[in-house]
């Protein structure tokens, strides 16, 4: 079969935070490749600003990577229920924009001999623009392959399973994680199955077989067991390629009054000793209230341990991300910050990179997040699992009870029922501090090892180079060209 130049288009979920994801992926596939072009198609929506900066500075840097800003798509209908419900019906709605702009592309192009479709999770409905004009689609998960393996199993448990998940049994067998995982670990919207946020996650998982792939941002190292799992479901799912870890390592560009925060928090980490600072941050949508942020303080200035903790204020309106605090001592306790004063910096935003890379840094708090996950293994520090939404829990009960690879910040806290008290307390953040940075040895060991497991899979001959070696054959070796695209305008 003859290969051939190949474009792909990414239709990722809105925002700065999914396209960064895109984007590096599709940077590991024209440097492994020269056949390879990407092109990012940018949904808009008022509730989402257009990261132009970002998109301006890749641009900039790689000729081979291209971006389509469409224009904005009807919203939802008014009542829509916030979150998954909504964001999957934005994207739906821009199925005729995303299918002008693949045919416009196409047909304009003097220099693609064919096309690919590469899809989120939460962009399922493009499939059909695929099918309409013919042409493969390819669907790329951002969190790990165990999440995938839950969403692949999911169809399954509902037609078998009749009651709510949690009425049926207080764990279910999932085949990609090594325990039963507690109905508690589940995102909540699960445990509602008549809610609208588990009918869309359900319509989405339906729909993933019917994809010809599906790349994942993980190595088979960290991830050994759904790989198996995985490996016996040849022919009956989709092809798998783990292909990560992929991170963006070098960072967005920032404005200058960001740029001063970050030398602030750097020049202090530097004072520090090797491997003394427990780092906080809950990602970019993460924030506490004020009750759990004095429990907070309390225990990092009873723990005695060096800290840094980049604390935001919670939104005050649906899609708006937290904001730093302008006044700390409103949110503190009194006297909090002269107490600590040299040995704890409070902060707003924190350069997570920056940080994490930062000999001094010992051990990191985190909502356990995936792209989280990934940084801190990539970097070594132990992760204390604070899961606080989504798949966070998950996360967590994969990384603690599967990998060993991280502490909980209170025991079973992932599996905690609703109503139950959520309040981590002083105490036990003041015991959990301490014991990641005096003591677990243990787990230290093994992230120390899977930072190496991870950095070897990307090189030459590594597990994630494999990976990606087969989907760039199977991308340059498809059999559709772009001269039997259905043209639609």
């Amino acid at each position: 079969m003859v290969s051939r130049k190949v474009e792909l288009v990414f239709v990722p979920s809105f925002g700065v935070s999914h396209i960064i994801p895109t984007v590096e992926l599709g940077k590991s596939l024209i440097e492994r490749d020269d056949r390879l072009s990407i092109t990012v198609l940018v949904l808009t929506a008022p509730f989402t600003p257009t990261p132009t900066a970002y998109i301006e500075s890749v641009t900039n840097s790689s000729a081979r990577i291209h971006f389509i800003i469409l224009r904005e798509a009807p919203l939802p209908p008014p009542g829509t229920e916030h979150g998954v419900p909504s964001l999957s019906i934005s994207i739906h709605n821009h199925r005729s924009v995303v299918k002008q702009a693949i045919t416009k592309l196409i047909f304009e192009s003097n220099t693609t001999d064919s096309i690919g479709l590469v899809i989120g999770m939460f962009s399922t409905t493009m499939i059909d623009v695929a099918n309409e004009l013919g042409i493969p689609s390819y669907l790329y998960i951002t969190s790990g392959a165990a999440i995938l393996g839950l969403m692949l199993q999911l169809p399954k448990l509902n037609s078998e399973i009749k009651t709510e998940f949690q009425d049926y049994s207080s764990v279910l067998p999932i085949p990609s994680y090594v325990n039963p995982v507690p109905t508690w670990a589940l995102p909540s919207f699960f445990l509602d199955r008549k809610s609208d946020s588990y009918k869309w996650f359900l319509s989405h998982a339906s729909r993933f077989r019917e994809t010809k792939g599906i790349i994942v941002n993980s190595t088979s190292e960290l991830e050994s067991h759904p790989t198996h799992v995985f490996d016996g479901l040849i022919g009956i799912i989709p092809r798998v390629y783990l292909v990560g870890p992929l991170l963006d390592l070098e960072g967005k560009k920032t404005n200058s009054s960001v740029e001063s925060e970050k030398n602030r928090i750097m020049k202090w980490l530097n004072d520090q000793p090797d491997s003394s600072v427990i780092f906080l941050c809950f990602g970019s949508r993460g924030s506490l209230g004020a009750v759990q942020v004095k429990e907070i303080a309390k225990g990092l200035e009873r723990s005695g341990q060096r800290f840094l903790w980049s604390l935001r204020s919670p939104p005050t309106a649906a899609f708006e991300p937290p904001s730093d605090y302008t006044n700390l001592d409103e949110i503190l306790p009194n006297g909090f910050l002269e107490r600590v004063h040299g040995k704890g910096l409070v902060c707003g935003w924190a350069p997570q990179i920056d940080v994490l890379a930062h000999k001094a840094t010992g051990g990191f708090v985190s909502h356990c997040g995936w792209n989280s996950i990934l940084e801190s293994l990539w970097f070594g520090v132990p992760i204390v699992t604070w899961p606080l939404d989504a798949e966070q829990k998950l996360n967590a009960f994969e990384l603690v009870k599967d990998l060993g690879l991280g502490v909980e910040i209170k025991q079973g806290y992932y599996k905690r029922k609703e109503g139950d008290d959520h309040l981590v307390v002083a105490q036990e953040i003041e015991k959990t501090v301490r014991c990641v940075i005096e003591g677990e040895e243990e787990v230290r060991r093994k992230v120390k090892e899977m930072k190496q497991k991870c950095r070897n899979a990307l090189m030459v001959g590594g597990s994630s180079w494999l990976a990606l070696g087969c989907l760039v054959n199977d991308l340059t070796n498809q059999n559709v060209t772009k001269h039997e695209v259905k043209f639609f305008f």
